[in-house]
């Protein structure tokens, strides 16, 4: 999983995932591995979504 991703593109890849489980698109073996690709997406968004939170908190506690 790469690192630049950016977090619409991991969002979008999520829901392909998502939508693959729901329509029983995906077999066994497929499903372990979508599994763990979703669970990397997971912590990126996660990841990006804190950081862009820490980065705006200390913004607006400068404009205090």
């Amino acid at each position: 999983m790469k690192q630049t991703m950016k977090y619409e593109e991991a969002v979008r890849q999520l829901e392909d995932i998502v939508a693959k489980m729901e329509n029983n698109e995906l077999d066994i073996d497929s499903l372990g591995e979508q599994l763990r690709t979703a669970q990397k997406l997971i912590k990126l968004c996660r990841d990006k979504l804190t950081s862009t939170d820490d980065e705006i908190n200390k913004i607006l506690s400068v404009d205090k």
